[in-house]
């Protein structure tokens, strides 16, 4: 069920799924290589997936995750950290990535060019629907109207007929349409793509055909018949073929593509570096999104799912080998709650009501003190940075908020922010020395100048074909102003940022890994990043180098057959908090709040 939070970006992407926008490419399975992939466009998160939280509805979520607490915003400040930098600890230690000594950056790096998210690759398969786009046709489904002659016979002898598997479509001319979740459940049940059942489904030795019909959605958008047949197996879990869509009795879209089930990539362990997990702990709540530390006690936001309300699940993490459930507060039921941060005595959850405040001066026993600004206003995210406290609003105008938050539980609203040609609104911001930097849905990465709220000024946008900017760090290295950037969906990856001159910002590094898999959050802290990953886990990269960051440590949290998961591609590792305590609170979509030591 799609929350309130989430509409505004479903339906743009929908937007961009009608409009054929956004294209992508395999990645090589190395770990951190520049990038090869992209695909703007998931079609597992608009409202082309139905109402249900396996269509990834309800999971673009975070706050701008640059830790909280203490009164430290999380800015990232690296600096002047560079790779000498002798409070950090070795970002390899331990690592077989770790790789040799680093000279320390002297800022220099040259420009790259943007590849976009939305590469084009060469087709995934020679398979082919042999009708034209908008001819009329009586039965998608009918196999003699696929051209197989080049798949191997015995492709699929092998095949097993359960699993999750998150596919790339992709058209004849070359650009990726979407990407769609399918679930083979374990049990043997019926599966479904995007939360609808399968109405045809024959997986297993010898065969890969999947058929699903996908009820109207608007008098505009009718029902859809989805066939997708499976020609060749390149990889063991990795199945490449064709496919059609037909409404109203015509071909809408045809194309190739590529379903990979997931593993962990690149034939990895499940974690390296020294990333260690310390403790694992259900939130009992609905389908965790993020987490804020402060006082001891970890603070997780939890969307609604079938069987839960969603809400704030609070834990005693005294010892962090054993958490303690202490408090559930369930979230209304006319609400959703999304993201969440803690700054000194106050917590603020951003949800479809605005900014919720609660008094933690006893983590034992919040107590809720007011909702901001005075209005029903959709907040996604919030971020924090000394007194100024910013909220996201992605709809219905499509703003950010500046508010005075140094009377943490009155804050004042002091503007409200457009980013320039904006239509989807922010998703995140994050706060860095007078800028703010805002992941705008459909405007790019903007930079405001805020040293006087009373008169915000836009100083430079990043954008590229196919954008869904979504979270960020920044951070002085080597006296430039670096800024670490990701959007969100299939084939998105992270790109480093020399943002010193935001009417100039260049592109001077990349890190990516599986094209089917997503970045969600960032956090900077000295020279290493920490990124959730979604279902490649977590990640942790030195970037004291930023054109050439270096991935030193990882753990895969995403297990295929526990109870619950699928195939959405809002999968895994989502929220992420490192709060210089020693240790890095993860937020797993399954497996609830999860903690590790800090590499």
């Amino acid at each position: 069920m799609p929350s309130v939070s989430s509409l505004s970006r479903a339906s743009l992407l929908f937007v961009a799924t009608l409009a054929l926008t956004g294209c992508s490419e395999e990645s090589s399975a190395d770990a951190g290589t520049s990038v090869d992939a992209g695909s703007s466009v998931d079609a597992g998160s608009s409202v082309d997936a139905g109402s249900s939280v396996d269509a990834g509805s309800s999971v673009d979520a975070g706050t701008s995750d640059a830790g909280d607490g203490g009164g430290d915003a999380g800015t990232g400040d690296a600096g002047p950290v560079d790779a000498g930098d002798p409070s950090s600890e070795d970002a390899g230690s331990g690592s077989p990535d770790a790789g040799p000594d680093v000279e320390p950056w002297d800022g220099g790096a040259a420009t790259l060019p943007e590849r976009t998210d939305a590469k084009v690759p060469a087709p995934y398969s020679d398979c082919a629907f042999t009708l034209a786009t908008n001819a009329s046709v009586a039965d998608c489904s009918d196999l003699s109207l696929f051209d197989r002659a080049s798949c191997p016979a015995d492709a699929f002898n092998t095949l097993e007929s359960v699993g999750h598997y998150r596919l790339l479509t992709q058209s004849p001319s070359g650009f990726i349409l979407a990407g769609y979740g399918v679930s083979l459940p374990f049990d043997g049940s019926a599966g479904t793509m995007l939360g609808w059942p399968l109405t045809r489904q024959e997986v297993g030795a010898g065969a890969f055909l999947v058929n699903s019909t996908f009820g109207a959605a608007s008098p505009s958008l009718p029902a859809r018949d989805f066939v997708f047949v499976g020609c060749t197996r390149p990889e063991p879990r990795r199945v490449n073929g064709c496919f059609v869509q037909c409404s109203d009795g015509k071909v809408r879209s045809k194309g190739t593509f590529t379903a990979l089930r997931p593993s962990w990539g690149r034939g990895e362990s499940e974690s390296s570096g020294g990333l260690f997990l310390r403790s694992e702990t259900r939130v009992p709540l609905g389908l965790p999104l993020e987490v804020a530390v402060a006082k001891d006690h970890a603070y997780v936001v939890a969307a609604r799912d079938r069987s839960q309300p969603g809400g704030l699940a609070v834990f005693d993490v005294t010892t962090r080998t054993s958490p303690v459930l202490i408090q559930r507060i369930p979230a209304p039921d006319t609400t959703s709650w999304n993201s969440v941060w803690a700054e000194g005595d106050a917590l603020y959850i951003a949800s479809s009501s605005g900014v919720l405040i609660y008094d933690i001066s006893n983590p034992a026993e919040l107590r809720y003190v007011r909702a901001v600004p005075d209005e029903p206003l959709n907040v996604h995210t919030v971020h924090v940075q000394g007194d100024r406290l910013y909220a996201m609003s992605p709809s219905p105008t499509g703003q950010t908020l500046l508010f005075d938050a140094s009377s943490p539980f009155s804050p004042v609203l002091l503007n409200r922010v457009t980013a320039s040609g904006d239509l989807g609104g922010p998703h995140d911001a994050f706060a860095y020395q007078d800028r703010l930097y805002v992941s705008s849905m459909s405007s790019g990465y903007v930079v405001f100048d805020v040293a006087n709220p009373a008169q915000v000024q836009e100083l430079g946008a990043y954008r590229y074909n196919g954008q869904d900017a979504h979270t960020s760090a920044v951070g002085t290295f080597a006296s430039r102003t670096i800024a670490f950037e990701a959007s969100e969906g299939p084939g998105t990856h992270l790109r480093v940022l020399d943002v010193t001159d935001p009417a100039n910002m260049r592109l001077i590094g990349e890190y990516a890994l599986r094209p089917e898999y997503s970045i969600h959050h960032l956090i900077l802290r000295g020279t290493k990043l920490y990124i959730t990953h979604y279902q490649e886990g977590v990640r942790v990269l030195d970037v004291s180098v930023p054109p050439k960051p270096r991935e030193v440590a990882y753990f895969n949290t995403f297990l295929e057959t526990q109870p619950g998961r699928g195939s959405s591609l809002y999968e895994g590792a989502i929220g992420i908090r490192v709060p210089n305590d020693g240790y890095v609170y993860v937020v797993d979509s399954h497996r609830g709040l999860l903690i590790f030591n800090e590499p």
